[in-house]
C-alpha cells in the first residue's frame, strides 16, 4: 500500500518511544521516508533494523542537523512542544504536525495551530493514556476494560496527519474512555 508514497516526515521519539516507532512502522509500510529519533545508539540500531532502509534513525541531538529551513518534511509527529518550534521552519507548506504526549495543553495546541494556518499547516494532538508498555506495572483500567496498544495511538495520530484535513487546534483522546477531551 502506497498511503503515503511522495511524502517525508519527522518522527521525533521522547518517553512515548513505542508510540513513535508505530507511527513510523505505519509510515514506512506506506511508502513514506521517514527520520526518526531514537534516545540511545542502541535503540538507532535496533529500530533502524525493525524499520528498514526506508527510515533514517538519528539521535535527537543529530535531528537539527539532518534538516534544512525547507527541506519538504510533510508530517511531523513529536512530544514536546519545544521540538515542534524547532522544526517548524523545516515544514513544507500545507503539511502537518501531530503531537503525541499528554503534556500539551488544549491552549498551546489552538496557538500553535493559530500560528501557523497562514502556511496551510495544521497542528493537532493525541492524548495517549491508559497504554501498555513494555515492563509497565499494573494500572486500573479505563472504562474500555483493558490498556489501548502504541499501534492504536499510532492510527488516530496518522488519522489527524493525513485524513483530518479539515481539522486544526484539537486534542483526540486515545484514552479508553478516561476523560474529557
Amino acid at each position: 500500500m502506497a498511503k503515503y508514497a511522495d511524502r517525508r516526515a519527522v518522527v521525533v521519539v521522547g518517553a512515548a518511544s513505542g508510540i513513535g516507532l508505530a507511527i513510523a512502522k505505519r509510515l514506512v509500510e506506506g511508502g513514506a521516508e521517514v527520520l526518526l529519533t531514537a534516545p540511545t545508539p542502541q535503540e538507532c540500531v535496533r529500530m533502524g533494523d525493525e524499520l528498514g532502509s526506508a527510515a533514517r534513525v538519528v539521535a535527537p541531538a543529530a535531528l537539527e542537523g539532518c534538516l534544512a529551513p525547507g527541506d519538504g518534511v510533510d508530517l511531523l509527529f513529536a512530544d514536546a512542544m519545544s521540538t515542534v518550534q524547532a522544526l517548524v521552519p523545516s515544514l513544507r507548506d500545507g503539511g502537518a504536525v501531530v503531537l503525541t504526549a499528554l503534556a500539551p495543553s488544549p491552549a498551546s495546541v489552538h496557538a500553535l495551530a493559530r500560528e501557523l494556518v497562514s502556511r496551510g499547516i495544521r497542528v493537532n494532538a493525541v492524548a495517549p493514556g491508559c497504554i501498555e508498555a513494555p515492563g509497565g506495572g499494573a494500572v486500573p483500567l479505563p472504562p474500555l476494560g483493558r490498556l489501548g496498544a502504541a499501534e492504536e495511538v499510532a492510527r488516530a495520530a496518522l488519522f489527524l496527519a493525513t485524513d483530518a484535513t479539515f481539522t486544526t487546534g484539537a486534542r483526540l483522546p486515545v484514552d479508553g474512555g478516561l476523560g474529557p477531551p
